[in-house]
Protein backbone atom coordinates (compact mmCIF):
# COMPACT_ATOMS: atom_id res chain seq x y z
CA UNK A 1 0.00 0.00 0.00
CA UNK A 2 1.10 3.59 -1.36
CA UNK A 3 0.57 6.23 1.34
CA UNK A 4 0.65 9.81 0.20
CA UNK A 5 -0.19 12.74 2.89
CA UNK A 6 -0.24 16.56 1.55
CA UNK A 7 -0.59 19.17 4.24
CA UNK A 8 -0.27 22.98 3.99
CA UNK A 9 2.15 23.82 7.05
CA UNK A 10 1.40 27.77 6.92
CA UNK A 11 5.42 27.99 8.26
CA UNK A 12 7.39 24.71 8.53
CA UNK A 13 9.11 25.80 12.15
CA UNK A 14 5.73 26.48 13.71
CA UNK A 15 4.48 23.17 12.10
CA UNK A 16 7.79 21.26 14.10
CA UNK A 17 7.08 23.11 17.17
CA UNK A 18 3.75 21.50 17.20
CA UNK A 19 4.68 18.37 17.02
CA UNK A 20 4.60 17.41 13.27
CA UNK A 21 7.67 15.40 13.63
CA UNK A 22 6.24 13.11 15.94
CA UNK A 23 3.20 12.58 14.36
CA UNK A 24 4.80 12.04 10.66
CA UNK A 25 7.13 9.24 12.37
CA UNK A 26 3.75 7.23 13.14
CA UNK A 27 2.31 7.90 9.93
CA UNK A 28 4.59 5.01 7.93
CA UNK A 29 4.22 7.33 5.04
CA UNK A 30 5.86 6.58 1.34
CA UNK A 31 5.57 10.18 0.49
CA UNK A 32 4.63 13.18 1.89
CA UNK A 33 4.34 17.04 -0.06
CA UNK A 34 4.18 20.02 2.09
CA UNK A 35 2.96 23.42 1.05
CA UNK A 36 3.35 27.23 2.44
CA UNK A 37 7.14 26.45 4.45
CA UNK A 38 7.76 30.06 4.66
CA UNK A 39 11.45 29.39 5.26
CA UNK A 40 14.53 29.08 3.00
CA UNK A 41 16.95 26.06 3.31
CA UNK A 42 19.74 27.56 4.97
CA UNK A 43 17.02 28.45 7.49
CA UNK A 44 16.12 25.00 8.38
CA UNK A 45 17.57 22.82 11.22
CA UNK A 46 19.04 19.62 10.29
CA UNK A 47 15.86 18.01 11.57
CA UNK A 48 13.91 19.40 8.91
CA UNK A 49 16.43 18.39 5.83
CA UNK A 50 16.08 14.80 7.00
CA UNK A 51 12.54 14.29 8.82
CA UNK A 52 12.59 10.90 10.09
CA UNK A 53 15.41 9.72 7.74
CA UNK A 54 13.39 10.59 4.06
CA UNK A 55 14.44 12.16 1.36
CA UNK A 56 13.33 15.96 1.28
CA UNK A 57 12.85 17.82 -2.02
CA UNK A 58 12.63 22.13 -1.40
CA UNK A 59 11.70 24.67 -3.39
CA UNK A 60 11.90 27.83 -1.74
CA UNK A 61 10.48 31.13 -2.64
CA UNK A 62 12.55 34.10 -3.10
CA UNK A 63 11.26 36.35 -0.71
CA UNK A 64 11.95 35.17 3.18
CA UNK A 65 9.30 34.12 5.14
CA UNK A 66 6.86 33.45 2.01
CA UNK A 67 5.14 30.16 0.24
CA UNK A 68 7.59 27.31 -0.65
CA UNK A 69 6.93 23.79 -1.39
CA UNK A 70 8.51 20.74 -0.29
CA UNK A 71 8.79 16.76 -0.88
CA UNK A 72 9.51 14.43 1.59
CA UNK A 73 9.89 10.09 0.55
CA UNK A 74 11.19 7.31 1.96
CA UNK A 75 12.07 6.41 -1.79
CA UNK A 76 14.87 8.62 -3.38
CA UNK A 77 13.45 10.10 -6.28
CA UNK A 78 14.70 8.93 -9.96
CA UNK A 79 14.59 12.64 -10.39
CA UNK A 80 12.81 15.74 -9.36
CA UNK A 81 11.80 19.02 -11.26
CA UNK A 82 11.23 21.84 -9.36
CA UNK A 83 11.18 24.68 -12.11
CA UNK A 84 7.44 25.65 -14.00
CA UNK A 85 9.05 27.95 -16.56
CA UNK A 86 7.47 30.81 -14.91
CA UNK A 87 10.03 33.51 -13.25
CA UNK A 88 6.73 35.64 -11.72
CA UNK A 89 5.83 31.76 -9.65
CA UNK A 90 9.07 30.15 -9.93
CA UNK A 91 10.41 32.74 -7.73
CA UNK A 92 7.66 32.28 -5.87
CA UNK A 93 8.10 28.15 -4.94
CA UNK A 94 5.25 26.55 -6.19
CA UNK A 95 5.82 23.70 -7.54
CA UNK A 96 7.86 19.91 -6.76
CA UNK A 97 7.52 17.31 -8.99
CA UNK A 98 9.49 13.64 -8.36
CA UNK A 99 9.45 10.55 -10.57
CA UNK A 100 9.47 7.04 -8.76
CA UNK A 101 9.21 4.55 -11.94
CA UNK A 102 6.21 5.28 -14.03
CA UNK A 103 4.46 7.20 -10.72
CA UNK A 104 4.95 11.68 -10.62
CA UNK A 105 4.26 13.10 -7.62
CA UNK A 106 3.53 16.84 -7.36
CA UNK A 107 3.63 18.95 -5.07
CA UNK A 108 1.80 22.28 -5.79
CA UNK A 109 1.09 25.68 -4.00
CA UNK A 110 -1.57 27.68 -5.83
CA UNK A 111 -1.79 31.22 -4.75
CA UNK A 112 -3.92 32.63 -2.75
CA UNK A 113 -6.14 35.73 -3.62
CA UNK A 114 -7.57 36.97 -0.46
CA UNK A 115 -5.61 39.42 0.71
CA UNK A 116 -5.62 42.09 -2.19
CA UNK A 117 -7.33 42.35 -5.76
CA UNK A 118 -3.39 42.02 -6.92
CA UNK A 119 -3.21 38.68 -5.58
CA UNK A 120 -6.34 37.24 -7.12
CA UNK A 121 -5.25 38.56 -10.56
CA UNK A 122 -1.99 36.92 -9.91
CA UNK A 123 -4.16 33.86 -8.80
CA UNK A 124 -5.95 33.64 -11.66
CA UNK A 125 -2.22 34.01 -13.94
CA UNK A 126 -1.06 30.90 -12.56
CA UNK A 127 -4.54 29.52 -12.96
CA UNK A 128 -4.09 30.27 -17.01
CA UNK A 129 -0.59 28.92 -16.52
CA UNK A 130 -0.73 26.02 -15.04
CA UNK A 131 -3.81 24.95 -16.48
CA UNK A 132 -2.07 23.33 -19.64
CA UNK A 133 0.62 21.98 -17.75
CA UNK A 134 -1.81 19.87 -15.62
CA UNK A 135 -3.61 18.76 -19.43
CA UNK A 136 -0.04 18.00 -20.40
CA UNK A 137 0.62 15.55 -17.48
CA UNK A 138 -2.54 14.36 -17.28
CA UNK A 139 -2.03 12.86 -20.92
CA UNK A 140 1.49 12.04 -20.51
CA UNK A 141 0.61 8.17 -19.97
CA UNK A 142 2.28 8.36 -16.73
CA UNK A 143 0.51 7.93 -13.27
CA UNK A 144 0.50 11.08 -11.53
CA UNK A 145 -0.61 12.81 -8.20
CA UNK A 146 -0.86 16.45 -7.56
CA UNK A 147 -1.30 17.04 -3.79
CA UNK A 148 -1.24 20.63 -3.14
CA UNK A 149 -3.36 23.23 -1.24
CA UNK A 150 -5.43 24.57 -4.13
CA UNK A 151 -7.19 27.58 -2.44
CA UNK A 152 -10.26 26.59 -4.02
CA UNK A 153 -13.36 24.89 -2.35
CA UNK A 154 -15.45 23.01 -5.36
CA UNK A 155 -18.88 22.57 -4.67
CA UNK A 156 -20.88 24.00 -1.73
CA UNK A 157 -20.36 20.97 -0.01
CA UNK A 158 -16.73 21.79 0.29
CA UNK A 159 -17.36 24.45 2.69
CA UNK A 160 -19.57 25.52 5.32
CA UNK A 161 -20.72 29.09 4.68
CA UNK A 162 -20.60 28.70 1.45
CA UNK A 163 -24.07 31.51 0.58
CA UNK A 164 -22.04 33.84 2.44
CA UNK A 165 -18.71 33.38 -0.21
CA UNK A 166 -20.10 32.70 -3.57
CA UNK A 167 -18.17 36.24 -4.16
CA UNK A 168 -15.29 35.71 -1.98
CA UNK A 169 -11.82 34.28 -3.69
CA UNK A 170 -11.45 30.64 -2.88
CA UNK A 171 -15.43 30.25 -4.01
CA UNK A 172 -15.56 32.27 -7.10
CA UNK A 173 -17.55 30.94 -9.89
CA UNK A 174 -14.48 31.09 -12.17
CA UNK A 175 -12.64 28.75 -9.38
CA UNK A 176 -15.04 26.49 -9.25
CA UNK A 177 -15.26 26.16 -12.84
CA UNK A 178 -11.75 25.78 -13.75
CA UNK A 179 -11.76 22.64 -11.20
CA UNK A 180 -14.47 21.51 -12.90
CA UNK A 181 -12.71 21.58 -16.06
CA UNK A 182 -9.82 19.65 -14.58
CA UNK A 183 -11.46 17.20 -13.43
CA UNK A 184 -14.67 16.87 -16.56
CA UNK A 185 -11.99 17.79 -19.23
CA UNK A 186 -8.63 17.20 -18.54
CA UNK A 187 -8.54 14.03 -17.11
CA UNK A 188 -8.05 14.29 -13.83
CA UNK A 189 -9.96 12.93 -10.60
CA UNK A 190 -10.48 14.36 -7.20
CA UNK A 191 -9.44 11.29 -5.11
CA UNK A 192 -11.22 12.19 -1.82
CA UNK A 193 -14.24 12.89 -3.76
CA UNK A 194 -13.98 9.43 -5.05
CA UNK A 195 -14.10 7.93 -1.95
CA UNK A 196 -16.42 10.09 -0.08
CA UNK A 197 -18.73 11.88 -2.42
CA UNK A 198 -20.88 13.27 0.31
CA UNK A 199 -19.08 14.10 3.60
CA UNK A 200 -19.03 17.86 4.52
CA UNK A 201 -17.91 18.76 7.48
CA UNK A 202 -14.72 15.75 7.72
CA UNK A 203 -13.85 16.59 4.21
CA UNK A 204 -12.74 20.67 5.38
CA UNK A 205 -8.83 20.94 5.50
CA UNK A 206 -8.54 24.70 6.44
CA UNK A 207 -10.13 27.11 9.32
CA UNK A 208 -9.85 30.86 9.68
CA UNK A 209 -7.85 32.18 12.88
CA UNK A 210 -11.08 34.13 13.32
CA UNK A 211 -13.19 34.09 15.59
CA UNK A 212 -14.30 30.60 16.42
CA UNK A 213 -13.84 28.65 13.35
CA UNK A 214 -11.72 25.68 13.94
CA UNK A 215 -13.95 25.13 16.98
CA UNK A 216 -17.51 25.30 15.47
CA UNK A 217 -16.03 23.48 12.47
CA UNK A 218 -16.56 26.10 9.95
CA UNK A 219 -13.92 25.23 7.94
CA UNK A 220 -12.69 24.97 3.85
CA UNK A 221 -12.17 21.64 1.92
CA UNK A 222 -8.90 23.81 0.24
CA UNK A 223 -6.40 20.40 0.10
CA UNK A 224 -6.84 18.14 -2.95
CA UNK A 225 -4.73 14.70 -3.92
CA UNK A 226 -5.97 14.92 -7.65
CA UNK A 227 -4.87 12.17 -9.69
CA UNK A 228 -5.08 10.51 -12.70
CA UNK A 229 -7.55 7.64 -13.69
CA UNK A 230 -5.80 4.63 -13.79
CA UNK A 231 -3.74 5.19 -9.92
CA UNK A 232 -7.24 7.04 -8.81
CA UNK A 233 -8.85 3.23 -9.38
CA UNK A 234 -6.25 2.09 -6.88
CA UNK A 235 -7.54 4.54 -4.42
CA UNK A 236 -8.45 2.71 -0.96
CA UNK A 237 -8.42 5.00 1.87
CA UNK A 238 -9.07 8.65 2.48
CA UNK A 239 -8.74 10.67 5.69
CA UNK A 240 -8.67 14.60 6.80
CA UNK A 241 -6.06 14.36 10.65
CA UNK A 242 -7.74 16.30 13.24
CA UNK A 243 -6.84 14.94 16.21
CA UNK A 244 -3.78 17.69 16.69
CA UNK A 245 -3.03 20.85 14.71
CA UNK A 246 -0.07 21.30 13.43
CA UNK A 247 -1.38 24.44 10.88
CA UNK A 248 -4.18 26.56 10.16
CA UNK A 249 -4.67 23.52 7.75
CA UNK A 250 -5.30 19.59 8.22
CA UNK A 251 -3.53 16.75 6.38
CA UNK A 252 -5.27 14.83 3.85
CA UNK A 253 -3.91 10.82 3.90
CA UNK A 254 -4.89 9.06 0.73
CA UNK A 255 -4.00 4.89 0.26
CA UNK A 256 -2.92 3.78 -2.93
CA UNK A 257 -3.48 -0.11 -3.59
CA UNK A 258 -0.14 0.61 -5.50
CA UNK A 259 3.54 -0.39 -5.58
CA UNK A 260 6.56 1.93 -6.84
CA UNK A 261 8.35 0.51 -9.70
CA UNK A 262 12.17 1.19 -10.62
CA UNK A 263 13.41 2.54 -14.56
CA UNK A 264 12.05 6.03 -15.15
CA UNK A 265 10.84 6.29 -18.84
CA UNK A 266 11.22 10.13 -18.25
CA UNK A 267 14.73 11.68 -17.60
CA UNK A 268 14.29 15.48 -15.63
CA UNK A 269 17.10 17.18 -14.38
CA UNK A 270 17.61 16.86 -10.89
CA UNK A 271 16.89 19.60 -8.94
CA UNK A 272 19.37 21.20 -6.14
CA UNK A 273 18.52 22.77 -2.87
CA UNK A 274 17.58 25.94 -2.99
Amino acid sequence: MLRIITLNLNGIRSAWRKGLLPWLAAQNADIICVQEIKAHYVDLGEEMKTPAGLHTYYCCAEKKGYSGVGLWSRRKPDRVLDLLGSAEFDREGRYLCADFGHLSVVSLYQPSGSSSEQRQEAKFRFMDFIYPRLVELAASGRDVIVCGDWNIAHREIDLRNWRGNRRNSGFLPEERAWISRLLNDAGWCDVYRKLHPDTTGEAYTWWSNRGQAWANNVGWRLDYQLATAAIADRARRAAVYKEQRFSDHAPLSIDYDYELQASPPVRHQDAVPP
